[in-house]
């Protein structure tokens, strides 16, 4: 009981406070500190479970028309978005691509063009590779390995396959054009 009197002795001689006194404004000061702090801290987190993604269903062929109705604006609907023509399932992706989401405008499109130029605008959501250079076209196959190994393939749009505008492009870049003249070719040998 030494400790508990010389401190108690000692609280007027430090603050000029009774013991009494120097309690309840300690005692009000951690109420107030607690207050203040439930206030300003975030609520709890509810955990809220979601619904399990339904196992990815296979298209096939669909049109461009066809696809865009998989653009997440019906929840019950597959999520899906095109490169070069092959279409991939990005539900699990929702909060990127689905509604709200920074990249949902790709969402149920062929978005080729747009992913090669790193574009947002409307013009450029199309899988027309007509003009890209090359360092666009490897940005694109860069995205492309991307959603293959993160995504499953479900389908491809109609009309898409081996001969699209990548092949093309790449088809005119390493052409060398041979000058077409009628003169004889002179050789060493002759």
């Amino acid at each position: 009981m030494g400790l508990v009197s010389q401190a108690l002795e000692s609280i007027p001689v430090y603050t000029g406070l009774s013991p009494g006194t120097f309690f309840t404004v300690l005692a009000l000061v951690v109420a107030a500190y607690y207050l203040i702090s439930g206030l300003l801290a975030p609520p709890p987190f509810k955990y809220v479970p979601m619904e399990p993604l339904p196992p990815p269903v296979q298209l096939g062929d669909v049109t461009l028309e066809e696809l865009a109705a998989y653009d997440g604006t019906d929840p019950k609907k597959q999520l899906l978005m095109a490169i070069k023509g092959q279409i991939y399932d990005v539900s699990q992706s929702r909060t990127f691509y689905g509604p709200g989401g920074p990249y949902a405008l790709f969402a149920g499109k062929d978005a080729s063009r747009a992913l090669a130029k790193m574009s947002f605008e409307e013009k450029d959501l199309t899988g027309d590779l007509e003009g890209l250079s090359p360092y666009e076209l490897e940005a694109l196959t860069d995205w492309e390995y991307k959603f293959m190994s993160k995504y499953n393939k479900v389908g491809q749009i109609k009309g898409s396959g081996k001969v699209n505008g990548e092949e093309k492009a790449v088809e005119e870049a390493t052409e060398t054009e041979v000058p077409q003249d009628d003169s004889p070719v002179e050789t060493e040998a002759q």
